[in-house]
């Protein structure tokens, strides 16, 4: 895998964030394969299996029943591969292209996206394929899960991935907070329906798995690096916080937009630019 002319032609321009919805990328089509161009970026999302039924493995959502994989797609990577292309010189292909760890594809892409892994499950060919995926060269970024269970869930997956490779809490001074954007914390973004509902920026601790810490255990947000053993920043964990919602819902609510989405794609781009540029 070599990802070196990816990371020649990522140029970041001075950017200014639009703080209007005037227009919505979720009006675009998602992927359509036939059309990639390999000299763009394609926002890829991993499909996985989840343990549990019912409010476990899946849950009902806007568009009926809903498995952990698939949670805020697919506008959120319709959204962020507009304003990728809007406020950044990176030629996207718009949408998500949907595969598992061990589609052969995998190797042309350098950037993974997981979402909602509370539950997940990763057999010995899926393991042995992110660890492939990861010691070549390739990021991941996985965002959207709550509370100590579902961390842990995660946590021992990765294990099993690379059990010498520890997750630490990225601080506020490492090179990936102002890549491009200059933040001093990754920010807390709730899925809309909840803070519509009590203008809480966490998600209720009831929706998600227990054991958890409650209302106090979610309040706290955690932006975890891994790193191989070489030191190279290979994934990144958004945990206590669902930043692909900042994406998904932009254009339903100015107030949303103004205090959650701006941010949300300000992490995004300092995320995507570092992972193609070291």
């Amino acid at each position: 895998m070599n990802y070196g002319s990816w990371r020649r032609w990522v140029i970041v321009s001075g950017f200014v964030l639009i703080t209007t919805t005037a227009r919505s990328a979720s009006q675009v089509s998602d992927l359509d394969e036939s059309s990639f161009s390999p000299d763009r970026f394609t926002f890829v999302r991993i499909m996985y299996d989840s343990s549990g039924g019912s409010g476990e493995a899946f849950y009902r959502g806007d568009t009926g029943w809903i498995p952990r994989w698939a949670t805020d797609h697919p506008v959120a990577a319709k959204n962020l591969t507009w304003r990728l292309r809007q406020l950044t010189t990176i030629e996207t292909n718009q949408g998500t292209l949907l595969l598992r760890l061990t589609d052969s594809r995998l190797k042309d892409f350098p950037f993974i996206f997981m979402s909602d892994p509370g539950w997940q499950v990763l057999d010995a060919d899926e393991q042995r394929a992110l660890k492939s995926y990861l010691d070549n060269g390739g990021f991941l970024w996985v965002d959207d899960f709550w509370g100590q269970a579902e961390w842990d869930n995660w946590e021992a997956n990765m294990q099993l991935v690379a059990p010498r490779w520890k997750w630490f809490d990225i601080p506020s001074n490492h090179p990936i907070m102002s890549t491009v954007y200059p933040l001093t914390e990754c920010p807390q973004v709730t899925a809309i329906q909840f803070y519509r509902r009590g203008g809480v920026t966490y998600d209720p601790w009831q929706f998600h798995r227990q054991p958890n810490g409650g209302a106090s255990d979610m309040m706290q947000v955690h932006f975890r690096g891994l790193c191989d053993d070489n030191g190279r920043l290979v994934a990144v964990a958004t945990h206590n916080t669902d930043i692909a919602d900042g994406w998904e819902r932009e254009g339903e609510d100015e107030e949303f937009f103004n205090r959650f989405s701006v941010k949300a794609y300000a992490l995004a781009i300092n995320i995507l630019t570092y992972a193609m540029t070291h």
